[in-house]
């Protein structure tokens, strides 16, 4: 039985694993790291440690579906519409830019709900807390050792994470990748950014007349989001959520500050934004060191195999683009590069 492993519990990651059950015939073993400790990638929704129900979306906000995409990956938005995991947004988001015949989707039950439909529909073993250090070569299989932990085999690699954190990976993986790959790899570049979630008491009001605002006029903060609100499940049972993204110039500035440092400068700009708010039950501050690509791997569509045999490809945004269906086309590629080989 072949024994793959897939780096990355994001969109890509999640999606590549479910198009390989689904396509492949012969048994095989597969298995999701994440050094996170739960799936979505920058598709991640926080939970309230005081009410799991009261959610919010740290990364993304709602998709985007172009008519070259709506027809392009119809099966993908078809089957989440089917299952309920999106819905169209039709609540007011003030300062968004429409262009003729777009279309946008929320997830109601939080973004991360994609990739919990993907891992599930996979049937793959997914691991959390497992940072991938190193991997060698050992009698033509992969040698994958993480952080903490025996080292594992495998006999094909996927890796989906951001392409720095794969250019920081050591063994044998280093000299694998050419000269060439790796002046592709180290021209990949990412915007970043903070996002900031606050959770609220049942029964807190939030009386503003939008469910997202872009913000033009602030250094720090970029989007606001009253998160419930946005995905349309608002309830007297469980209080609001806010979302607030900042600007990438501010990202950038205050990369390696505390979080601590960070989240209080929010707050000091928010109340510019919106004045007297209430006070949150809970906090959660997230730093997107690798937010959005700015600039993608050249000549590289949708993946890079940087090994035959044994397979080891990457995929990801950084090999089309930052959005739902850079991620579908990157998985798209990657099944296409591997077939041969499972």
């Amino acid at each position: 039985m072949a024994r793959v492993l897939i780096v990355g519990a994001g969109v890509t990651g999640s999606l590549c694993a479910a198009l390989l059950r689904r396509q492949t015939s012969r048994p095989l073993y597969l298995a999701v790291w994440d050094k996170a400790e739960d799936s979505g990638g920058r598709m991640t929704t926080a939970s309230s440690p005081h009410n799991p129900q009261c959610t919010a979306d740290l990364g993304a906000q709602y998709i985007t579906c172009t008519p070259h995409y709506a027809k392009k990956h119809q099966r993908f938005y078809d089957e989440l519409l089917a299952h309920g995991i999106l819905r169209p947004l039709t609540s007011p988001v003030e300062g968004m830019v429409m262009k003729d015949g777009d279309c946008n989707f929320v997830a109601p039950r939080g973004i991360s709900s994609i990739i919990k439909h993907y891992l599930k529909e996979s049937g793959a073993e997914v691991y959390f807390r497992h940072r991938v250090t190193q991997i060698s070569l050992r009698n033509d299989k992969w040698e994958v050792s993480k952080q903490t932990g025996s080292p594992e085999q495998f006999d094909l690699i996927v890796l989906t994470m951001p392409v720095p954190q794969i250019l920081q990976l050591q063994g044998d993986i280093t000299n694998l990748i050419s000269e060439c790959q790796r002046q592709q790899l180290e021209a990949v570049s990412y915007s970043s950014r903070y996002a900031l979630g606050l959770f609220y008491e049942a029964g807190t009001k939030i009386d503003v007349p939008w469910a997202g605002q872009y913000i033009t006029s602030n250094p720090c903060i970029r989007f606001v989001s009253i998160d419930n609100k946005k995905r349309n499940i608002e309830s007297s049972e469980i209080g609001p959520s806010l979302v607030i993204h900042t600007t990438v110039p501010f990202g950038v500035t205050y990369l390696e500050h505390s979080i601590e440092d960070v989240q209080e400068l929010i707050f000091q700009q928010l109340e510019n934004i919106l004045p007297g708010l209430p006070q949150p039950i809970a906090t959660k501050c997230q730093k997107w060191r690798h937010s959005q690509v700015t600039n993608a791997a050249a000549n590289c569509p949708g993946q890079m195999t940087l090994h035959h045999k044994p397979f080891l490809a990457c995929g990801g945004d950084g090999f089309t683009q930052s959005n739902f269906d850079g991620c579908i086309t990157s998985a798209l590629c990657v099944l296409e590069a591997l077939k041969n080989y499972i």
